[in-house]
């Protein structure tokens, strides 16, 4: 995001700081210049690109080339891999190539983008860390080593176990809790090596350095000159260069007559950091955003002021030198320090001061971060699909290359949107139509490559709508649907039709079990359930077939149409006659009681342990300040209300839709009894199945799709579920999808509300010693327990305040939208939750793809592909990823280097043989008596769908090294801190049986008989 725009007052008062105890060896400084690129935030990556990006790729080479002291770090992918493509020149390639091999300019982290770790999901990380790292290997034959997190808001435990998988030797944060990074400082203790999971052994834990309080930007405070200090370029303009070359803010220029005073302020600065570390050496990050679009300017002005500090290095006790960070970080290791070890923690939320808690960004722009993931799901299943279409052999006259063009821009657009000022809902209103623009884009294109596949067609036939339009032809439709999961699953899809009286049948012709009601969405339509049990990555298909009448005498099963109960509008503070008129929705799982009196939810029966919680769920919304001479305000990025919620409407209607299938419960919020539109709505589905092997995970959850907005201005909606349940307070929600924090409520003296919420990017519950109450997303929320037994998850935002800041940058999140998110609760016994959380989450994330036609005769319908070999992993493994990602460096690492130094006269062709397979072991040790085991799995026969595996390669994370030779550093730590249960042990290469053991991540190019 922006520069850290409090630096330079706090820069002022720290020089006047008394000095603590510094490091008794000389103190040496390692300058790494950097530039902080947002992909987004205020402005688009074209605008950005055109304005500064490209002139810091072209000016940084340049001048690198000139001075060999010179260094420079490169973060992120997306600008680079623009400039690459469409700017450099071929004698610029060359240069770039020596920088790499001379070590003078390093790629770190090297992902697509600086990844958000609040709100975005573990497996879209590492969807953005392999779009990057394949680039940087397969141009360069390089492999970051080494993480620059900096301007993340918070930091996961996720993030160090997927960067130690992906080979990283150390990893850099910045961005913790203002009071927990000034007790960190006063201690030294801003470095440590972090245990991320507790599942996993000292394999899987990194090297951690968090920045100090300056953060990833220079301090620009010079006490000579009341121009900032140490950015002699100025501040980049848009959204052109200035013609004439002179920028805003430029540094005063170093000059034979203050040059004293530079060295003065630097040696001064780098002294007081010093005094918060435990060895002399400090880091001292050179640049800030949008920083070095001259680089000229830059090195001509600092190149003389090292050099006059070097000069005078027994006079002021320190040496400075630029640097990488493997400059850095290598001579830390080397001065071999014991390290404090970290556990499984992470930093969330953050607080940057007393009444700036970065919470609001969880739930900020909730469209865009459903939209995101909705991509990101579809590129999950697009990857698989077509997989399975390549293999064994081709099964149609699709092209590869256009259909591999298809995968990689949605690749592009999802891995994009991850960006710390993206999925945030940070970002500008016209960045935002620029992330949804591009998201937009690459689902279409793999909503083409799918159908064609699915429905047998080439691409440039008739168009299909992948999920759920009407038409009022007479005959009927035929729908396929694609399971992306590997395992079976049985759920229900919902199609809209034309008309009431259908029947549905499978691809062999048998009836299907169904249910036909009116539609929630189109008055004139009809929403047509359809049960389907679906092997792993496999179809089904069926067709509907209009009927007409009573189809008595006939072989045709009409499928039987939902009752609709209407009940009357009910005051908010309607009385209730203590549960007289309770009506039931029941299921072989849960009964659900709604109080007639009220309109609402009573209580829920888990019928598995006969026990009833009371439970309600209500909307409120948080009132916004937006004058900051009133007090804190809330934009995109905080949430500082101190005043509790209160309830957004007045009346509540309801009706129930009563099926066979599924009974749907529909609660209408207004906010006047008569008002003609709803608010808020809630819709609860209640499936009708047997809790066999195949129906658990539908018996068990209790769906819920909201409807909130559009919001009055400065208003923060949230739905409060209140229970019985004894949960003393405690929360628990987790990091990215991968793992469970606890989240007890802390009573702060100040702003407590906004620092007691979380990010929930999957699920979190709440617990008592008999029961779970268990909340699954679909999208990122912001989520606390602010009462014993409440939960409340915010579904939307609307605001605006007059913060200079904020309004300059459009940052004041005026989301005029309708949202409409989706939750699946469970609740049971731990023992039951707890077997059910992961793989539910999983479900959600990844529901079938539905394709509908309908053609002018059912009788031509195609059934469409089918596979009778389906892939089927143990239930406690997750198939993260199936796919062809197109690469076309050698597995061989010297002889890809070889082919490098050759060069290319022409660019090869993609390589569609080589399979990439993750899996993803979603239990922890311990949790679950039988799943918690771990998982053995023959890939030979998993895959045999596929064909002959005649080659199984172990890679890293992102699948850049070869895991037999990946050979990580190793730091030296206390002796005694919990190492973690075993990691899979090592074998020889090639076999295909593999273990995998609790939340191991392992990632394989699988090699296939041609």
């Amino acid at each position: 995001m922006g520069p850290l725009h409090w630096l330079p007052l706090l820069g002022q008062l720290l020089l006047l700081w008394p000095l603590a105890a510094r490091p008794a060896s000389p103190i040496r400084a390692f300058v790494v210049p950097h530039s902080h690129m947002d992909v987004g935030w205020v402005y688009t990556v074209q605008e950005s690109m055109r304005a500064y990006a490209a002139n810091v790729y072209t000016t940084v080479v340049e001048e690198l080339v000139r001075g060999r002291q010179r260094r420079f770090i490169a973060v992120e992918q997306e600008f680079f891999r623009l400039w690459w493509d469409g700017v450099a020149s071929e004698q610029q390639k060359q240069q770039v190539r020596q920088l790499l091999d001379e070590g003078r300019l390093e790629f770190v982290l090297g992902g697509q983008v600086m990844h958000d770790e609040a709100v975005t999901h573990l497996d879209d990380q590492i969807l953005q860390l392999t779009e990057g790292h394949g680039f940087l290997y397969e141009t360069f034959g390089i492999r970051p080593q080494f993480s620059w997190h900096v301007d993340p808001f918070g930091a996961s435990a996720t993030t160090p176990t997927l960067f130690a998988l992906a080979g990283f030797n150390a990893h850099l944060i910045s961005r913790i809790d203002y009071d927990l990074k000034d007790a960190m400082q006063e201690a030294q203790g801003l470095q440590f090596v972090w245990h991320g999971s507790p599942s996993l052994s000292e394999q899987q834990e990194i090297y951690t350095h968090v920045m100090d309080l300056y953060s990833y930007c220079t301090p620009s405070h010079i006490p000579f000159s009341n121009r900032s200090g140490f950015y002699w370029n100025g501040v980049a303009v848009f959204p052109e260069p200035p013609p004439d070359g002179v920028y805003p803010n430029m540094s005063e220029p170093v000059t034979v007559d203050n040059i004293h005073l530079y060295a003065e302020t630097l040696v001064s600065n780098i002294k007081q950091r010093a005094a918060w570390f435990r060895t002399p050496h400090v880091l001292w990050p050179w640049g800030c955003d949008k920083q070095f679009f001259n680089a000229s300017v830059q090195f001509d002005n600092m190149d003389p002021l090292l050099e006059y500090i070097n000069n005078r290095s027994a006079q002021f006790g320190i040496s400075v030198q630029y640097a990488t960070l493997n400059d850095y970080f290598q001579a830390l290791h080397d001065f071999n320090v014991t390290w404090d070890i970290r556990d499984h923690h992470d930093f969330l939320p953050y607080s940057s001061e007393p009444q700036q808690a970065w919470t609001g960004f969880y739930t900020s722009r909730s469209t865009l971060k459903g939209l995101a993931r909705q991509a990101s799901a579809l590129l999950y299943a697009g990857e698989s699909m077509f997989t399975r279409y390549m293999w064994p052999h081709p099964q149609g006259t699709l092209d590869p290359t256009w259909a591999l063009q298809q995968l990689q821009q949605l690749r592009w657009a999802v891995s994009e949107v991850q960006h710390h000022d993206a999925i945030t809902g940070t970002e500008s209103p016209k960045v935002k139509n620029m992330y949804m623009e591009h998201l937009s884009m690459g689902m279409r294109g793999v909503h083409k490559l799918m159908a064609s596949i699915a429905l047998d067609r080439p691409p440039g036939g008739p168009q299909v709508t992948p999920v759920l339009s009407v038409d009022t032809r007479p005959v009927g439709y035929s729908a396929s649907v694609y399971n992306p999961l590997a395992w079976k699953i049985t759920t229900i899809i919902t199609l809209t039709v034309a008309f009431p009286s259908v029947s549905v049948t499978d691809e062999l012709g048998r009836p299907v079990s169904a249910q036909i009601q009116n539609s929630t969405k189109d008055p004139s339509a009809y929403d047509l359930l359809i049960l389907t049990t679906i092997p792993g990555l496999s179809y089904r298909h069926y067709k509907v077939k209009r009927t007409h009448g009573d189809q008595a005498g006939t072989r045709e099963l009409v499928t039987p149409r939902a009752n609709t109960l209407k009940f009357s509008r009910k005051l908010r503070n309607q009385t209730s006659q203590e549960g007289k008129l309770l009506v039931p929705v029941t299921n072989d799982c849960y009964t659900l009681l709604f109080d007639q009196d009220t309109n609402m939810l009573h209580s829920i029966q888990d019928r598995q342990s006969n026990r009833t919680v009371h439970m309600t769920q209500e909307f409120l919304e948080y009132r916004a300040n937006g004058d900051v001479k009133q007090g804190p305000i809330s934009d995109n990025y905080l949430f500082a209300s101190n005043d509790t919620a209160e309830p957004s409407w007045e009346a509540v209607g309801m009706e129930m839709v009563v099926g066979t299938l599924a009974t749907d419960v529909r609660q209408y919020f207004y906010r006047n009894i008569t008002d003609q539109g709803y608010i808020y709505s809630i819709h609860t589905r209640l499936a009708h199945v047997h809790p066999s092997l195949a129906g658990e995970l539908l018996c068990r959850r209790i769906e819920q799709q909201y409807h909130v907005g559009p919001l009055d201005l400065n208003r923060e909606a949230i739905l409060r579920t209140s229970s019985d349940l004894n949960s003393q307070q405690v929360l628990y929600s987790d990091n990215n999808g991968y793992q469970m924090q606890r989240r007890p409520y802390k009573a702060f003296r100040s702003n407590p509300i906004p620092r007691n919420y979380y990010p929930m990017v999957q699920s979190a519950f709440i617990e008592d010693d008999k029961s779970r109450l268990v909340l699954l997303a679909e999208r990122p929320h912001g989520v606390s327990s602010q009462e014993n037994g409440q939960v409340e998850v915010m579904l939307h935002r609307r605001l605006w305040n007059n913060l200079v800041w904020d309004l300059n940058y459009n940052l004041t999140l005026n989301d005029t939208s309708v949202v409409h998110p989706v939750l699946w609760l469970l609740l049971g016994p731990k023992s039951t939750t707890t077997a059910l959380r992961p793989r539910s989450a999983v479900a959600l994330q990844h529901r079938p793809v539905v394709w509908f036609r309908c053609p002018s005769s059912l009788s031509v319908c195609v059934a469409g592909p089918h596979h009778p070999w389906p892939v089927t992993l143990p239930p406690s493994l997750h198939l993260q990823v199936l796919s062809l990602p197109g690469w076309q460096y050698s597995r061989n690492h010297a002889q890809h280097l070889k082919n490098l130094q050759r060069g290319h006269p022409e660019k090869p062709r993609v390589n569609l043989q080589r399979v990439l397979l993750r899996l993803h072991h979603l239990y922890e040790a311990g949790e679950d008596p039988v799943l918690s085991r771990p998982a053995t799995v023959d890939l030979k026969v998993a895959l045999r769908g596929l064909g002959s595996v005649v080659a199984v390669e172990e890679r890293s994370l992102t699948g850049t090294w070869d895991v037999q030779t990946l050979q990580r550093w190793h730091w030296r730590t206390k002796i005694g801190h919990l190492k973690g249960h075993p990691t899979s042990p090592p074998r020889s290469p090639g076999g295909s049986i593999i273990t995998v053991y609790p939340k191991e991540i392992r990632t394989f190019f699988i090699h296939l008989q041609q």
